[in-house]
């Protein structure tokens, strides 16, 4: 049974999204949330696979509460996808920053909210890769509390590679580009197996909670470049 935690300030989208998701029979909805912080009380007690959090709302708003609950290292198993209005919101650089694993807009169809919480579920991410070269590299370029610097070159760190074989480094940047295991797995002529080998490896040497979190790596230490 996947596990799911809703939070979002409007009552119809938490119904909404409750209804829908219980009507399957491998997915149970364990709470909703109005606000950050009966969230983050709510996932405390709960401790669901899944936590969709709306960016803005009361009290505390879903980026500070994303934070707090990646920090937590009892919930460590949970993954938190941020829902959104807008493809290129501001909030969702800084939730990703905070951990997030991928993001979704709120008129999602049904079927497509389904098949995001199976992925999650199984690893996967939420970052297609049509998205994820527009979206990364804006955030990338944007410092965590002035938006308005997108667009410019972000200073980069790449001191956290050094600890990659040269074969780990290209795999990242093919990570970074959104491509699947099975693509890197063609354009290198590997295994998909040891494809996925060596991303679990880059997880571990990176300390990188899911492939999003790759992703964001990649663009930020510069090994994938903007454009």
């Amino acid at each position: 049974m996947i596990t799911v935690l809703i939070a979002d300030d409007q009552p119809l989208v938490r119904a909404g999204f409750r209804s829908l998701l219980d009507s399957e029979a491998d997915i149970e909805v364990v709470g909703t949330a109005a606000d950050g912080l009966e969230a983050i009380e709510l996932a405390t007690r709960t401790r669901p696979d899944i936590i969709f959090m709306d960016v803005r709302m009361p009290r505390l708003n879903g980026l500070d509460a994303t934070a707090r609950i990646v920090a937590d290292p009892a919930l460590d198993g949970t993954r938190v996808v941020v829902l959104t209005t807008f493809e290129l919101d501001d909030y969702v650089f800084g939730a990703l920053r905070a951990g997030a694993s991928g993001f979704l807009l709120k008129d999602i169809e049904p079927q497509g909210l389904i098949d995001a919480v199976r992925l999650v579920a199984g690893g996967q991410s939420l970052l297609a890769p049509a998205v994820t070269r527009v979206l990364i590299e804006a955030f990338v370029a944007a410092t965590p509390d002035d938006p308005s610097t997108l667009g410019r070159e972000p200073v980069r760190d790449t001191t956290r590679l050094d600890v990659l074989t040269p074969r780990e480094r290209e795999i990242l940047a093919l990570v970074g580009t959104g491509m699947s295991n099975q693509e890197i797995a063609a354009r290198l002529v590997l295994s998909p197996l040891t494809v996925k080998t060596h991303v679990s490896r880059l997880l571990l040497k990176l300390d990188a909670r899911d492939r999003p979190q790759l992703v964001v790596l990649a663009y930020e230490t510069g090994l994938v470049g903007a454009g």
